[in-house]
Parts: C-alpha cells; sequence; structure tokens
C-alpha cells in the first residue's frame, strides 16, 4: 500500500491585474459593493494570447521545481479546468507536450471549483494502486474568457490563474506519516441549472458564458461543505482543533467564513487568498496552497483540510498530513 505524499506546489498568476475601481468603470459596481459581498479587492486577468494551458505549464514547472523532480520521472498529469485550450484533445496533453515527457498518461477533469479536490482524488488514487509514482496536479483557469462582462453579479467573482502540486508515492503509511489521509467527493446533478454556462459544442455549438443563481449557491455552499468538512474529520477520528489549516476553495469570503465558523475555526488558521485572486475556480486551491507553503505558514507535519464547491453541483475535501 501507497500512500501520496505533496512534495512540491507551484502557482502562476497572468501579470494584468484588474482591480475594482477599475472594473467599475464599465459595469454598474463599485469597490465598496464588491468587497461587502465577496471579499474581492483584485483579480487577475490573462492576456489575449495565453491560454489555459500557458498557465498550467508555468505553474507545473514551478511545482516541479519545488519538489527538486524533472520533468521525464512524472508519469501522470491531471488537469482540473473548466475552461479548457479546445474540445480536446485534453489541456493536460499539452502541458504533457511541453514540458518534453512522453511517457505515462495524460487527461483532464471538469469539476469546475471542486475540480482540483476532485483531481487530487484521482492522483491520490492513482498512486494507492501503484500506478503511478510521481502526479503532476494542475488546476488551471481562464474564467475571464466565459465571463458576460455586463452582469455584475458574475464578471466581478473571477479571475484567471493556475496551481499544481507534485504528488510523490511513499511506502511510509503509517500512523503520523505525511501525505494525503483521505479524500471525499460528491455531485448533485438535480442542481445543475443553479450554475452553469450557456454554451456547449453539443448544445449550442459556442463557448457561452457563466450564469449563476447567486442566492441558491451561496444557500447550498455553505451546507454542502460543512457536510464534506465534517465527513473529513470523521473519516480520521478528528475534530477541527486538530486541523492546523483550514484551505477552501475562494469562491466568496462570506462563505468562507461562514464555514470556518460552522466549524469553530478562527480565521487567523484559514488561508485566504480571495482578496488578490477572486475566484480562479479550479486553480484556487493550489494557489492558496503553493501560497501559504512558500511563505512558511503551512508547515511539515501540520495538517491541512481542503474543501470547494462547484457547479454540477460538485463538492468535496480532502485531509493531509503536509
Amino acid at each position: 500500500m501507497f500512500r501520496s505524499q505533496i512534495v512540491g506546489c507551484g502557482s502562476y498568476l497572468p501579470e494584468r491585474v484588474l482591480g475594482n475601481e477599475e472594473l467599475a468603470k464599465s459595469v454598474d459596481t463599485s469597490d465598496e459593493w464588491i468587497v461587502h459581498r465577496t471579499g474581492i479587492r483584485q483579480r487577475h486577468i490573462a492576456a489575449p494570447d495565453q491560454k489555459t494551458s500557458d498557465l498550467a505549464i508555468k505553474a507545473a514547472e514551478a511545482a516541479l521545481a519545488s519538489a527538486g523532480i524533472a520533468a521525464d520521472e512524472v508519469d501522470l498529469i491531471v488537469v482540473a479546468t473548466a475552461t479548457p485550450d479546445n474540445t480536446f484533445p485534453a489541456t493536460a496533453a499539452t502541458v504533457q507536450a511541453e514540458l518534453g515527457i512522453t511517457q505515462g498518461a495524460a487527461f483532464d477533469i471538469q469539476a469546475v471549483c471542486s475540480g482540483f479536490v476532485y483531481a487530487l482524488a484521482v492522483g491520490d488514487n492513482f498512486i494507492k494502486a501503484g500506478q503511478a509514482k510521481t502526479v503532476l496536479v494542475i488546476g488551471a483557469e481562464t474564467f475571464s474568457r466565459i465571463l458576460d462582462w455586463q452582469d455584475r453579479g458574475t464578471c466581478v467573482l473571477f479571475g484567471d490563474g493556475a496551481g499544481a502540486v507534485v504528488l510523490r508515492a511513499s511506502e511510509d503509511t503509517a500512523n503520523g506519516a505525511r501525505g494525503i489521509l483521505s479524500t471525499h467527493l460528491h455531485s448533485d446533478g438535480r442542481y445543475r441549472d443553479l450554475l452553469y454556462v450557456d454554451g456547449g459544442p453539443s448544445s449550442t455549438q459556442t463557448v457561452g458564458q457563466l450564469r449563476m443563481s447567486g442566492r441558491e449557491v451561496f444557500k447550498h455552499a455553505v451546507a454542502f461543505l460543512s457536510a464534506a468538512v465534517d465527513e473529513a474529520l470523521e473519516a480520521n477520528g478528528m475534530t477541527s482543533d486538530d486541523i492546523d489549516w483550514l484551505v477552501p476553495h475562494q469562491a466568496n469570503k462570506r462563505i468562507m467564513d461562514a464555514t470556518a465558523r460552522k466549524l469553530g475555526m478562527p480565521a487567523e488558521r484559514m488561508v485566504c487568498t480571495i482578496d488578490r485572486h477572486a475566484n480562479t475556480s479550479a486553480a484556487s486551491i493550489p494557489l492558496a496552497l503553493a501560497e501559504a507553503s512558500s511563505d512558511g505558514r503551512i508547515k511539515l507535519g501540520q495538517m491541512v483540510l481542503i474543501e470547494g464547491m462547484g457547479g454540477g453541483f460538485t463538492w468535496g475535501s480532502a485531509m493531509i498530513r503536509w
């Protein structure tokens, strides 16, 4: 039996920063309104010639450098994205080629904002099954390409970016050993019309734009995320006091705070990047992990709980001993 250890993290954010005040010049909103309702102050926007794969490659290179692992040691690449370069091939295949990797497998996961949790679970299970030893898990998005920039209820929420982690197989599965301890995935397609993109190759033959019923999403998010967190704690015989860091999907500061309150966790134990990154969908959790690990907040041996919810609805959590 193997266990997956996170041995490296990396991230990439596009150079262009779009602040609330600049955004308010083109849509009926204000910095005060956005900050009060979401906690967001700015977001990064990909350049016109930047694709999701470009962001993913930069994050992957940083993660590999952090791990001290050569690209040719990677035998699986899983990219979580709802904004792929093309309908096919998978964005992961482009990442694989650009990194010079010619062995193993590469494919995409589409679970929207839960995508990274889903991709991490897939990579972890490949390692547990002995089918991979080194896995590159990436969350990458260019959500700016699917926004209706006249809809103030959605266009203020999202940004572009990519984050990545390197998983490595370890034979040390004893109690107290580092690694991914459990993952928990859920979906319920009955809620698909509350958060979706109104386009697709088999329906409208267009890319479409994001549509969201904000109040309904908020209500379900707090309930589903709290349940996923409780599930991870119960599976590992832990309480919230055992968790050093909560790293949630950066969707909305009010959702994040509500989940932390249900857990009884103080704000200083929650990693928050939404004010600077906005909601980067599948990229938000690995971006937050990369930041908190590189600045020394997350330390080896600490307990880290991640959770996210996205369109579908999909939601999930993972418990990690860093």
